[in-house]
């Protein structure tokens, strides 16, 4: 009994200095798991088999044109007379579009045909006579042969029948250089006269009746007077990088879409590559490439003008595995998380890519997810990340 004091004493301070103890290392605890790196919030998509194809796409908006499209003025300036379309009009192939005053070329017309008719007149009464002439020089002839008349009257009547010959073939002459001023006439009467050179649709027209219509004079560009178009068949111009141009041939799959029918794509082929480049600006050299669609009904109605992209699809693997293009750092890296949710660095053998998917040959497996989010303050290797639940995660 005398030692039991002593005894509760000392594990009164054993008590305590555990009870200190276990106060230190809840501080310390709460010390540490206030200090820790809170992980990053992360946009995480996983890797799967799938299609991925290489393309190229313009650099700058295309635009659709029309296959044919003519800038119609009269070659000569006059007063419109008649205006026969209005814009919006469809119209035949040859059809009267615009007349200007030629009442004077018309009167033009009338005299050289009149010209004709008299120089007709004058063909037939110069060969009547030539051919009345060499009849009585074949007779003259015959006479001279009997000895009825001198060698001196013979020779005279050929000759006069000669003579008579040359005025029919210039009576000739005459009649055609008649139909020839009737030709002239006609065409200089029709260069007031505008006629569409194909089917379409009259796009614009600068000018109203009784305005005066000038033509473009060489080197000063004049607005055309008619901006006819053929809607029925139109096609995409595209401008792509000079260094991509070696790459596009005609009859490559192409993907076309419009900002007139956006989150739409539609199926065309490379019909044209041009054989030149253009500077546009002192800084970029583009070669522009025609593309078609491959089924334009399924397209609905387009309007020549509207602003395209064309994507050339180079070459296609299917059933690949891919991992989203976003997610690649330079020297094609990636950020993967492991089961603690650390960040770890792979670095991948690759194949095809384009600016959604990129082909991985080695270095991922199907199911195994990576960092996307990559502009992120923090996102590094070594990083400690979750799933951002505000984003889509595929």
């Amino acid at each position: 009994m005398p030692n039991a004091r002593p005894d509760t004493h000392s594990a009164r301070n054993v008590f305590r200095a555990l009870l200190v103890l276990a106060i230190v290392v809840v501080l310390a605890a709460g010390v540490w798991w206030a200090g820790r790196p809170k992980p990053i919030p992360v946009v995480l998509k996983t890797v799967d088999r799938g299609r991925v194809e290489s393309t190229i796409a313009n650099t700058r908006a295309g635009t659709v044109e029309a296959c044919r499209r003519a800038k119609l003025s009269t070659t000569l300036g006059g007063r419109i007379e008649v205006l026969a379309v209005k814009e919006g009009d469809h119209v035949k192939k040859g059809q009267l579009l615009i007349k200007l005053w030629n009442d004077d070329q018309q009167a033009q017309v009338l005299l050289a045909q009149a010209q004709v008719a008299s120089a007709d007149k004058h063909l037939v009464q110069a060969c009547t006579v030539a051919a009345n002439a060499e009849r009585d020089a074949k007779r003259q002839n015959e006479l001279r042969a009997k000895g009825f008349i001198s060698a001196q009257a013979a020779d005279a009547a050929r000759t006069d029948a000669l003579a008579k010959r040359a005025a029919c073939a210039a009576s000739r002459a005459d009649l055609a250089q008649a139909r020839a001023q009737v030709h002239a006439a006609r065409v200089d009467e029709s260069r007031t006269v505008l006629y569409a050179p194909f089917a379409g649709t009259v796009a614009k027209i600068v000018g109203e009746l009784g305005e005066y219509s000038t033509p473009s004079p060489p080197g000063i560009p004049m607005p055309p007077a008619i901006d006819l178009i053929d809607e029925s068949c139109l096609y995409v111009k595209a401008p792509m990088d000079e260094v991509d141009a070696p790459k596009i041939h005609a009859g490559q799959p192409v993907r076309i879409s419009l900002d007139a029918l956006p989150g739409r794509s539609f199926p065309g082929h490379v019909k044209r590559v041009a054989p030149y480049v253009s500077a546009v600006e002192k800084q970029s050299r583009t070669v522009d490439v025609d593309a078609d669609f491959d089924h334009p009904k399924a397209v609905g109605r387009l309007l020549v003008g509207y602003s395209a992209d064309v994507e050339v699809v180079l070459a296609v693997r299917d059933n690949v595995v891919r991992v989203p293009t976003s997610a690649l750092q330079e020297g094609n890296r990636v950020l993967v998380p492991d089961a603690d949710g650390r960040l770890t660095e792979r670095r991948l053998k690759i194949g095809l890519s384009n600016w959604q998917y990129t082909e991985v040959l080695e270095g991922l497996a199907p199911g195994e997810r990576v960092v996307t989010s990559l502009e992120r303050e923090g996102v590094r290797a070594g990083a400690v990340v979750v799933a951002d639940t505000g984003a889509a995660v595929n």
